[in-house]
């Protein structure tokens, strides 16, 4: 406990002993004393500091863990999660110029991090679209989507996935039906195609992962997902991409610049 100076517990306290560790160490988070990436003392070390028995201090550990706030690596320890969150800047991430000098949303902004972006679980086909995609896109009963599913990674750890659709008579045939949509993305693509993008309608909500979601991200427990919905629009008002995206929360900064007139 050399690196680290923890208060006592305060005997006249209500709260359980187990709390009040685990709120010693949030706070010993929340001041930078135990800094992102460093190593949370041992069992051992913290069962002589409080003198309390061992699972006192597992509990109080796993609060901590159900927080999204440690990882515990085995044979190695406790960790507090160090995963650099990469500021999304709404007003901003989908401008012309980006496609125009190649580069996607995703690219321009883990390299503003200092991280490294990648994608995998690439997966295209052509299929009909889910019923509140068809409402978004105005398509037809029975018309079909080029749906194009991806993960998304910053430094080999995945941090989102999303799937859009993009109704079939726009995609199909295109470099967009393709994996490799090429550079500035399937937006670069679409405009070149004559769709002008005009703006974009985004729904944003927050709840816990589901269990297909927890495996793809690899999500802690008590981490919490964005769930983001994202329609794209031509010139004229045509809705011409629905993307269904699901975000690590703790991966991301959501930055918006809002007009005060």
């Amino acid at each position: 406990m050399a690196d680290i100076a923890l208060p006592g517990l305060d005997p006249t306290s209500d709260r359980p002993v187990f709390k009040q560790i685990a709120d010693h160490l949030r706070t010993a988070m929340d001041r930078g004393t135990l800094p992102p990436g460093s190593k949370v003392p041992s069992e051992s070390q913290l069962m002589s500091h409080y003198g309390v028995a061992r699972m006192t201090i597992r509990n109080a550990l796993q609060i901590l863990q159900s927080e999204g706030l440690t990882v515990a690596e085995h044979g190695r320890g406790v960790f507090v999660r160090s995963r650099p969150p990469v500021r999304r800047l709404a007003s901003d991430r989908f401008a012309r110029r980006h496609r125009e000098q190649g580069k996607a949303a995703f690219l321009i902004e883990t390299e503003s991090a200092g991280g490294k972006p990648s994608v995998d679980s690439i997966h295209i086909d052509e299929v009909p679209p889910p019923e509140d995609v068809a409402k978004r896109l105005g398509m037809s009963k029975g018309e079909p989507v080029i749906m194009r599913s991806r993960r998304y990674l910053i430094d080999g750890h995945p941090v989102e996935t999303a799937v859009s659709y993009i109704p079939a008579r726009v995609a199909r045939g295109t470099q967009i039906a393709q994996p490799d949509s090429g550079p500035g993305g399937i937006y670069a693509r679409l405009e070149e195609l004559g769709y002008r993008l005009d703006h974009f309608d985004e729904e944003i909500r927050s709840r816990m992962p589901l269990r297909d979601e927890v495996r793809a991200l690899r999500l802690a427990p008590g981490v919490p997902v964005f769930h983001l919905v994202r329609t794209a629009f031509a010139e004229g008002g045509q809705a011409v991409e629905v993307c269904d995206t699901v975000m690590s929360s703790d991966a991301y900064v959501l930055s918006y610049q809002l007009p005060a007139r």
